[in-house]
């Protein structure tokens, strides 16, 4: 995890497109004649759906909105018509930008600059599940990827905290997800191949597989527009999900580090203290004023697991079974607790993503840095990670903690801005190519 550069420079004019009225009044009349009537939409609730997504978990973003608000919103019903919709926004000059359910990021699929938002969730459909893996649309959910290839004795690699997430969001813009403690982030192997489309005058699907498809992966869309896609799948484990709890978050943290290690892998284990847990839904699973730890491991090591947590004196609370419980709790992991406080204590929190065994072996110095400090901690591919929380000041306050955490031998990764972080030289070569003039959600890098 690299640590992002402090900035606290107002939102970047870097690639704003030129483009006028006129040419979104031009591009809307092409789409009407592509799409039709009803696959396009300038009602200010439309707009103002398309314009948001989960930056109002961020009050440093919150504070600089809006970050964008687009013109004109279109929804596309068939794969054949996506090109055709690209085609028509380069030859308008319009910027496109593309989205599922704007569920996991903040700020990169706000429409900087206005021009179109394209909403893919009515690309729905699934294509194929075959051995070993499963073909969808870009709109597809996520969680029906799951039920389907369950029906067939299989498991995705892994799936987003927000089960709702579509699959082109996921992997356009995410980063992980619940099975990374096996496999690692998501541009490690979970994708096969991609059906995209480049901003070219004469845009065209492009079929991208294996180490080809790679480089789209996590991108925010500025190059390309994921159309399609074959992920992998593997096996079905009889999964579990264990619901323990603790005295205090020091015990439980401990717990959570043996978990780690246990074989089969696990694939979810998180773990908060009381003051968190008590925000999350209400559940007999997560006692109140007590630290919570929630895995799910295979059936095999059930009885390990719970030796662990009586070890570090916890208790078993409940253990469930079935695809909708294992989704259920996946959905209180990552940075969903901290959603969950925030919703509890309005404009009180920010969260910085940390990670490193020093989360626990320095877990009271770590919550010091940061006023109010809680650490939600999560179990990763290899490593201890997680979302600090502590009580929101002002940005300066925010970032002066990176250094210190550093010190702590903490690695610290910033949610709070709307450019492309990681790996964006790479990324803006390939969108040279993919994007000549731009246009694909631009406005994320920072120069």
């Amino acid at each position: 995890m690299n640590t992002t550069p402090v900035t606290m420079a107002p939102a970047s004019e870097v690639g704003r497109p030129e483009f006028g009225r006129d040419d979104v009044d031009a591009l809307a009349d092409d789409l009407v004649r592509i799409l039709g009537p009803r696959g396009v939409s300038a009602l200010p609730r439309a707009l103002t759906r398309a314009s948001k997504d989960g930056s109002g978990m961020s009050p440093i973003l919150t504070a600089q909105q809006p970050l964008g608000r687009v013109d004109l919103v279109c929804y596309p019903k068939s794969i054949s018509q996506v090109p055709a919709v690209v085609r028509a926004a380069v030859r308008r000059g319009v910027p496109v930008t593309t989205r599922g359910k704007g569920t996991g990021n903040y700020g990169q699929v706000v429409p900087r600059f206005g021009g179109l938002v394209m909403d893919t969730t009515s690309l729905a459909a699934i294509v194929e599940v075959g051995d070993g893996s499963i073909t969808a649309e870009a709109g597809a959910r996520m969680i029906t990827l799951e039920q389907a290839a369950w029906d067939t004795g299989q498991q995705l690699w892994m799936y987003p905290s927000t089960a709702q997430s579509t699959l082109g969001g996921f992997l356009a813009g995410g980063s992980a997800g619940t099975g990374t403690i096996v496999h690692g982030r998501n541009h490690m192997g979970f994708v096969a191949a991609l059906d995209v489309v480049y901003a070219h005058e004469d845009a065209e699907i492009v079929c991208l597989t294996g180490d080809d498809a790679q480089p789209l992966v996590h991108t925010y869309g500025v190059a390309g527009v994921i159309a399609r896609a074959t992920v992998r799948l593997e096996p079905l484990q009889p999964w579990r999900c264990v619901y323990t709890s603790f005295p205090d978050h020091h015990a439980a943290f401990g717990a959570a580090m043996e978990v780690r290690d246990v074989s089969p892998a696990p694939r979810l284990c998180s773990a908060d203290g009381a003051e968190i847990s008590s925000h999350l839904p209400s559940d007999e699973g997560i006692p109140a004023g007590r630290a919570s730890l929630r895995a799910i491991v295979d059936a095999a090591v059930v009885d390990e697991v719970e030796a662990i947590v009586q070890r570090h004196g916890g208790r078993v609370e409940i253990v469930r079974d079935g695809l909708q419980n294992t989704m259920r709790l996946s959905t209180i992991s990552y940075n969903h607790p901290t959603w969950w406080l925030q919703k509890a204590q309005p404009d009180r929190w920010f969260h910085m993503e940390v990670q490193g065994d020093a989360l626990v072996e320095r877990l009271d110095e770590v919550e010091a840095v940061y006023e109010g400090g809680m650490l939600h901690l999560e179990v990763g591919h290899g490593r201890m990670f997680g979302m600090l929380n502590g009580i929101y000041r002002d940005p300066d306050t925010v970032y002066a903690g990176v250094p210190e955490l550093e010190k702590l031998g903490v690695g610290v990764h910033s949610p709070h801005q709307s450019y492309v972080d990681l790996d964006a030289d790479r990324i803006k070569a390939i969108a040279a190519r993919t994007d000549p003039q731009g246009l694909l959600n631009p406005g994320r890098w920072l120069s």
